[in-house]
């Protein structure tokens, strides 16, 4: 795991300026690997790639990169894992490769040189981002892993082409001014992340997952795809599976078991994140059955018991066997994060779940440099609320003419929330529930809305209207508004887990893993996104996913076999902190000075709407805490893009 950064400056340029930008860059992401340092230059071609390691495969030298292909036609650096290295080592050696040392990185190279990049991208089994130099065809290739665990940014300004793990390694290079997006600002205030391949910044892009980016001189660049959600879908329909329950559960034990202990191989402490769901439990149970010893597993507890998993996590970890660490958070803990969140981030991110993965991810690296999670569980087995909310909300209402049910969502609509939440916090009988009132609005969205794919696009929502809060400009639009899904997924629930493959799990969940991680050099590695195990999930009938009895029901059924039920099964927490609460009480004064009128001004938001929302979530009528944390993250980070744009401006880069 490391972090990838160069530059090409086309028709060439001085070593000298080559090695000190190109160090730049890297030296703004050393926080992602502070074990090596490496830079690589062509003066004759302008080219020069750089990285900053985390040794966790071969710690000796011969891992050091950037690295040089034996025939010296490609020059690679790399951020990632690649699980099936071995297999492919052993396929090299016996076509007559010599290797220098161990790494993965020099595997990657060997398979370049024999068969090609884009047959090695197809045979690759791991989470990476690659900046590939071909000499002989002078070609920069910028390749994504399949299911985009590993970021890359890159952008082409004239005859400039930057690229990098993270945005802060592009604004080190002071040769291009970045500015604003408005449309990605539209698409954020909806979703609370910036869809691929969209930034921040007019003209930077991210390679989107399973995608590579062909730059070369005096062409236009290239984007092609090895791999795709949508041919895995396709495939999955003309193939689908004819098997009954218990043989699909032997067959997702087995693929989940290879798929965990490839992930295994670390020459350094290992361990996983547990908290006691189904998704982390499986991924545990299986670590411990691959392990001769007792396997680490790390868990936060908090306070407030409804955001606290530690207990469960206690339980599983007892039953398995594993050493379990429980760190005890405090509120004041997670409030010390939110001030490095815009750097740590780089472009406006608002899952506020990103507080307690840092904390997590920066307590474990106290003890192991890997950690294996349980994200991808909820997509790929259909796990989400929102898959259940929009069928058994919608569907009873929607035999109702269309008038009706506006009216019926703005009735709902009329009340408070706070009138909801006082009404089921008290009422006899009908025992408390969570943000009740921010329900029942979610309600109302749902039965006013003519389609269950709008239904969809509703619960993914921060705002649906998010242009009414733009001072200009229109919010840019993905694959959710894509009309051709209704031919490839006519099951509304596989629809959404499409959906969420493609955007929601890259785009917010493995951006919020990754940069919470990396910012403390700690590797997360994903077993349910081995790319065998997802196209495995496309094949199943719909009655064994989409259609089964219960959520998770075949994962369920796989867990069951190491930890009994009574263990696992609760209802669904997520991994949140008190916004709404926090935004009244401690973290009041700071969101006060973000959300002020001044320093709203001249920015991309209304400061009217902004500053009813924030009246309204003072006043306890409506929880507009998600809205909010999505305006704040924004505020917060333009305060320290406008900063960082200072320094480096005077020649000091932005300290990590």
């Amino acid at each position: 795991m490391c972090g990838i950064a160069g530059l090409w400056v086309q028709g060439g340029a001085e070593q000298a300026s080559l090695e000190t930008r190109a160090g730049a860059m890297t030296n703004a992401l050393r926080h992602r690997g502070p074990d090596d340092h490496g830079i690589w230059t062509d003066e004759r071609s302008g080219i020069a790639l750089g990285q900053q390691r985390l040794s966790i495969i071969d710690l000796s030298p011969a891992g050091h990169q950037p690295m040089e292909s034996s025939d010296g036609r490609y020059v690679i650096t790399y951020n990632g894992e690649i699980y099936n290295y071995l297999d492919l080592r052993r396929d090299l050696i016996a076509r007559g490769s010599q290797f220098r040392g161990h790494s993965d990185t020099e595997i990657i190279l060997e398979c370049c040189v024999h068969f090609g990049i884009e047959e090695t991208l197809k045979r690759l089994n791991g989470m990476f981002a690659i900046a590939l130099w071909d000499g002989k065809e002078r070609r920069l290739h910028l390749c994504r892993d399949r299911l985009g665990e590993k970021p890359l940014y890159w952008c082409k300004f004239g005859n400039l082409v930057l690229f990098g793990s993270e945005l802060k390694a592009l604004r080190a290079d002071r040769s291009w001014t970045p500015r604003m997006n408005d449309g990605a600002v539209g698409a954020f205030l909806r979703h609370n992340y910036i869809p691929a391949p969209h930034t921040i910044y007019s003209g930077v892009h991210k390679v989107e997952p399973g995608a590579v980016i062909i730059l070369g001189e005096n062409q236009d660049p290239k984007r092609e795809i090895y791999w795709s959600q949508h041919g895995a879908v396709a495939q999955g329909r003309d193939n689908r599976k004819d098997i009954s329950e218990a043989e699909a559960a032997d067959e997702l034990e087995a693929l989940l078991s290879d798929a965990v202990s490839r992930r295994m191989i670390a020459d350094v402490p290992l361990g996983a994140f547990l908290s006691g769901g189904y998704d982390s439990s499986t991924i545990v149970a299986l670590m411990q059955k691959a392990s001769p010893r007792p396997i680490k597993t790390f868990t936060i507890g908090f306070e407030d018991a409804a955001f606290d998993e530690a207990p469960h996590a206690e339980a599983v970890a007892r039953h398995l066997g594993t050493e379990h660490i429980s760190f005890p958070v405090t509120g004041a803990d997670a409030l010390a994060v939110v001030p490095k969140l815009p750097k740590m981030y780089d472009e406006p991110f608002a899952d506020s779940s990103q507080i307690p993965t840092h904390l997590v991810s920066a307590l474990t690296r106290k003890h192991v440099t890997v950690a294996l999670s349980g994200d991808g569980g909820d997509e790929l087995f259909s796990g989400y609320n929102r898959y259940q909310w929009a069928e058994r909300v919608w569907k009873p209402f929607s035999w109702a003419p269309y008038p009706l049910r506006q009216a019926g969502a703005s009735a709902i609509r009329s009340l408070p929330q706070s009138f909801y939440d006082a009404l089921f916090a008290y009422a006899p009988g009908t025992g408390k529930i969570r943000q009740a009132g921010h329900k029942a609005h979610r309600v109302a969205d749902i039965i006013s809305v003519p389609s269950i794919d709008e239904v969809y696009r509703r619960l993914v929502s921060h705002t649906d209207k998010p242009n009414e809060l733009l001072s200009s400009g229109g919010e840019v639009r993905g694959a959710a508004w894509d009309e051709n899904l209704l031919s490839l997924l006519p099951d509304p629930i596989d629809r959404m887990r499409y959906l969420d493959l493609c955007t929601y799990l890259p785009d917010d969940i493995l951006t919020k893993v990754d940069r919470a991680s990396m910012a403390t050099a700690l590797e997360v590695r994903v077993p349910f996104l081995d790319h065998r195990v997802v196209e495995w999930v496309w094949r199943l009938p719909a009655r064994l996913n989409a259609r089964a009895p219960r959520p998770k029901h075949l994962l369920r059924q796989v867990l069951a076999r190491y930890v009994p039920p009574s263990l696992s099964d609760r209802p669904k927490m997520g991994f949140g902190v008190p916004l709404g609460d926090w935004m009244r009480g401690p973290l009041r004064e700071w969101a006060e000075d973000l959300l002020s009128a001044s320093s709203l001004r001249d920015g991309p938001l209304r400061a009217e709407p902004v500053r009813a929302a924030w009246a309204a979530h003072l006043g306890g009528s409506n929880n507009h805490q998600y809205l909010l944390w999505n305006v704040l993250m924004l505020q917060a980070w333009r305060r320290e893009w406008d900063t960082a744009q200072t320094e480096t401006s005077a020649g000091v880069l932005p300290s990590q």
